[in-house]
């Protein structure tokens, strides 16, 4: 943890409000950040409490939606019932490659979309410059992705992706 824990709270709520302007609701972008703080990248929910000054169910509910998103995950502390919760190594990896999943329904839609409206009308140019640009984004992203293991490796503090921090 940070040597100040105010400076901490305030990292996080400020990067939790960029989160919120791109469409993370505030607990869950919140929770989602103190867990990308934490040395371990794993707290229990008093801790996440603690660290954000809020209720453990405000908390539950936050890792609820987290790990909906495939953004964090649970696991229980050896001989305990007490839960921890976790953010996965190299996050920003898995949640590319599942925006590629949402792409490709994109593009199903935009397909239906000018079926209905016809290609040839301005309705139709707009979905089908849409449709181009998604298209073009998953032809990329496997590249960029392969790139972005290349750089990772280099970095000083590399982990293989998918090793968990203890």
């Amino acid at each position: 943890m940070a040597s100040d824990p105010e400076a901490l709270r305030a990292f996080i709520d400020r990067f939790a409000t960029v989160l919120c302007d791109s469409g993370f609701p505030p607990m869950p972008a919140r929770v989602f950040v103190g867990l990308l703080s934490a040395d371990s990248g794993r707290l229990t929910a008093a801790e996440l409490g603690e660290l954000l000054r809020v209720s453990p169910a405000a908390v539950s509910g936050a890792v609820r939606y987290l790990a909906q998103l495939n953004l964090v995950g649970r696991e229980r502390e050896p001989g305990s019932r007490r839960e921890r919760y976790r953010v996965y190594d190299d996050i920003w990896y898995e949640a590319a490659l599942r925006r590629d999943q949402v792409l490709a329904r994109w593009e199903s839609s935009l397909n239906e979309g000018m079926e209905v409206l016809g290609a040839d009308t301005p309705a139709g140019h707009r979905l089908g410059e849409s449709l181009a640009f998604f298209a073009f984004l998953r032809q990329e992203m496997p590249v960029l992705l392969e790139r972005w293991h290349q750089v990772r490796a280099a970095l000083p503090s590399a982990q293989p992706a998918g090793a968990d921090q203890a």
